[in-house]
């Protein structure tokens, strides 16, 4: 080869095994693209057509071309890292939602920071100033206590993404799940079965989904005409134990009840301990129903019919929001429409309740 013709192969990428680095220009070469495109497309802040954004991935993959983050954070002016707030990091529901959250950020070439604010507002602003020390680029809070005016004051020195709120303001995106329409699925569900006596475990009464999916089960008894009863409400905190501790109370109350729905599936897990406790078959003497569909709810015993709440698409969403508030542009991110899972848990009612609650059964 001619010291010409090796020039040119160089220059196109061709022959990088003599250095053994891969560089950006070498990508940018093989891709037919600027340089500059493929470090916006790295940074997330390209827009791009599909094609050019397809041949840069291809190109990296086939040359292995590894992104230096510190390069291009000091480049930009950024760290590209993205500070997340959780609530707590071992939920299976919150579980999803940081994997969607990492997965997506990570194909944009930054990292995420996760902390835990544990429910509650102090912890959380905390957190927030552990990770502006960190200087990270901006700050998705995955519902939590902080109050709608704190996160917009914190919006404007960095851009901040926030889930389970509806909430306007500069440099802030909102994300919010219809709880209302997913609840009032789910006790449909159980209506269009014959049930009249429905037992609702709630959630934390500060949690604004949760006052939502107590709202839609009213509305589902309401548009069947049947009359709200205080009696067959009982109060939970979202965790397993909770959901044990309400159906324990349920049936001491000796109230009559032949469903029961838990405003999410980590309460019906427990609800369905302490049936299996009191010798009460599920569906075959209580159907019940739960919400979120988190992965270990397919796997129940009977598998749990439930409302699936696509967390893994809320921390993808969340995170596409925040690439583009960073990339200056408004974001476009939305989640899908709540939809009712239908499984073994719930079936339609065989027989009217009884005078007392469901009669456990001797062994």
């Amino acid at each position: 080869m001619s010291n010409k013709t090796e020039g040119r192969a160089r220059r196109k990428g061709a022959a990088t095994h003599d250095s053994g680095k891969v560089t950006l220009e070498m990508v940018a070469a093989a891709a037919g693209v600027s340089p500059s495109t493929v470090s916006r497309i790295l940074n997330g802040t390209a827009v791009v057509a599909d094609e050019k954004r397809a041949a840069v991935d291809e190109a990296i993959a086939r040359l292995g071309f590894v992104p230096n983050p510190m390069a291009r954070g000091l480049a930009g002016g950024r760290t590209l890292s993205i500070g997340v707030v959780t609530q707590a990091i071992d939920s299976p529901f919150y579980g999803g939602a940081l994997r969607g959250v990492e997965e997506e950020l990570g194909r944009a070439g930054y990292s995420p920071l996760f902390v835990s604010g544990h429910w509650s507002a102090a912890r959380e602003a905390q957190c927030i100033e552990t990770l502006k020390a960190r200087r990270v680029d901006g700050i998705i809070v995955l519902t939590g206590r902080l109050s709608d005016a704190a996160l917009a004051q914190q919006a404007q020195s960095l851009p901040v993404v926030v889930t389970g709120r509806n909430l306007v303001a500069p440099r802030l995106y909102a994300l919010n799940f219809d709880n209302f329409e997913g609840a009032r699925l789910a006790a449909h569900h159980l209506l269009s079965l014959g049930h009249r006596r429905i037992a609702f475990i709630s959630g934390d009464s500060r949690h604004p989904d949760a006052k939502e999916r107590l709202r839609g089960y009213r509305a589902a008894l309401e548009a069947a005409g049947l009359p709200f009863e205080p009696a067959l409400v009982l109060p939970g905190n979202y965790t397993e134990d909770s959901g044990r501790m309400a159906v324990e109370r349920l049936l001491d109350s000796r109230e009559p009840f032949t469903a029961i729905f838990a405003a999410n599936d980590q309460m019906a897990f427990g609800a369905g301990l302490a049936l299996h406790r009191r010798h009460l078959r599920v569906p075959e003497d209580v159907s019940l129903v739960g919400f979120d569909d988190v992965a270990s709810a397919l796997y129940a015993i009977p598998p749990l019919s439930t409302v699936h709440h696509p967390v893994y698409e809320l921390g993808q969403a969340a995170a596409q929001a925040m690439l583009q508030l960073l990339a200056g542009e408004t974001p476009t991110a939305q989640l899908p429409a709540p939809r009712f899972i239908s499984r073994e848990s719930s079936r339609e009612l065989q027989a009217a309740p009884a005078g007392a609650a469901p009669r456990a059964r001797r062994r």
